[in-house]
């Protein structure tokens, strides 16, 4: 008789979920969204406001916020063995196309055409920037919806530099920010020249190291794949990046990584900071010590115009999620243009999340609110995604190879990167390890030609 009351009750509970249909279909029958994230202050904003989506839909969701690093290696676990621990995750644009392939997350285009034509016509998926929309996409088929999108952009402190009768550029080279870092450097008083990320992390110190190696004119691997660490291009560049840290950065760097980064910058702890264009929004935000003292520039170059990453932190729904129409929910609207508006409306216009919406650089609002984004905008638009290098390369990606195996070779690079900032490694030992393990990807992969 338990077994059939039981079964009964769960009767129940189907008709009630499948009569739902509407907004709050989640609210009773299921359990709440459980949302994996990034602690960058843009999703500490979602955060915040989600109890609006949870007012509007009755559907509650759970965060879970993690440091960069553990977030990849949490999500990517859970993934790879279909645990379905997380509903949603987030992810960027080198991840999603590996993982819809893999299934391990689900192609949002048929939840679209479920959609209603008003909802559809009100979310814009053209609206999405074309750049960041191909990079979330995968088999012609959109697996992510950019929470932000972005590219790297040098910021600095105005102030500073008019004291120190220093005009950056606006397009400025590596040569010159290590000569202003040196001029601006005071670490006698807590002051840096600059500061950059030495994090050990594919994702960490390799964003920002990599868009250097392309510039000064290095590449992972030729055409054949075979490694180009043994380069004197790759060389130059890794001297040069221990080089400014050492004469003109902040101490320790490798422990920082973005949000440490920010920390430095924030607090006015140094004079230059080569990071995320997503990162402008926060140097102003109330509580910034230099909020309005801040200029900005485009990535430094060596031998290309370019030089600034591409990059979405996204939301994506894992293919063992049970909740899915529920998820969806949520993706539509924390990327949505009434999302946008809602934190431009209680938050501030200077702190809607950047770079996914061809509408958002339309707004007067954010314009007037944003000096930072003219350079973004150019940014993402003109980063080098397709021939990332001087020189021809087999791959795509200005920050990353985009390939499945660069989540591993990319943290054992960076980690040869740390140990030789800290002096823990030569350069011949750090770039000779690298070099082997490169070829070892290239080998076991299948890429390199004989």
């Amino acid at each position: 008789m338990r077994k059939l009351a039981f079964l009964a009750l769960c009767l129940v509970a189907v008709a009630g979920f499948v009569s739902a249909g509407g907004s709050k279909e989640s609210a009773t029958a299921k359990q709440p969204l459980v949302l994996a994230t990034v602690n960058n202050p843009d999703m500490i904003i979602m955060q915040k406001y989600a109890p609006k989506f949870t007012e509007k839909t009755g559907i509650a969701v759970n965060f879970v916020v993690m440091p960069e690093n553990q977030l990849r290696q949490k999500v990517t676990e859970d993934v790879a063995l279909g645990a379905g621990k997380f509903d949603i995750v987030t992810i960027g644009t080198y991840d999603t196309p590996f993982w819809g392939k893999n299934k391990w997350i689900d192609p949002l285009d048929p939840l679209f055409q479920k959609m209603s034509a008003a909802d559809r016509d009100a979310y814009d998926v053209a609206d999405l920037m074309p750049p960041i929309k191909s990079a979330l996409s995968f088999d012609n088929q959109l697996y992510a919806l950019p929470f932000y999108g972005e590219s790297s952009m040098l910021y600095y402190r105005k102030d500073v530099m008019e004291k120190a009768g220093i005009t950056v550029p606006e397009h400025p080279t590596w040569q010159q920010i290590y000569d202003i870092a040196k001029k601006v450097n005071d670490p006698s008083k807590d002051f840096y020249g600059i500061v950059l990320r030495g994090l050990p992390g594919w994702g960490e110190n390799m964003a920002v190291f990599d868009t250097m190696i392309n510039t000064f004119g290095a590449r992972w691997y030729n055409m054949k794949w075979e490694p180009q660490f043994n380069t004197p291009q790759m060389r130059q560049a890794w001297e040069f990046y221990k080089k400014i840290l050492t004469d003109a950065g902040e101490p320790g760097p490798s422990t920082v990584g973005f949000t440490e980064g920010l920390a430095l910058m924030t607090t006015g702890k140094a004079a230059m900071w080569y990071d995320a264009t997503v990162a402008a929004g926060a140097l102003n935000a109330a509580g910034s010590s230099v909020a309005g003292k801040i200029g900005y520039a485009f990535a430094p170059t060596v031998k290309t115009t370019y030089s600034g990453w591409l990059w979405s932190w996204a939301l994506a729904i894992e293919s063992a999620s049970k909740q899915k129409e529920a998820a969806f929910k949520f993706l539509t609207w924390a990327t949505s243009k009434d999302y946008i508006n809602l934190i431009g409306q209680n938050v501030g216009w200077g702190q809607i999340p950047p770079g996914t919406r061809v509408s958002t650089y339309k707004n007067p609002q954010y314009l007037a609110a944003a000096p930072f984004a003219g350079i973004t905008l150019q940014s993402i638009e003109n980063a080098p995604y397709d021939q990332p290098t001087v020189d021809p390369v087999p791959y795509k990606g200005v920050q990353y190879v985009a390939i499945p195996e660069f989540q591993g070779l990319g943290t054992k690079v960076s980690q040869q990167l740390a140990a030789y900032l800290t002096g823990q490694k030569s350069l011949d030992d750090a770039l000779a390890t690298c070099q082997q393990d490169a070829l070892q990807v290239a080998q076991q992969g299948g890429y390199l030609k004989q």
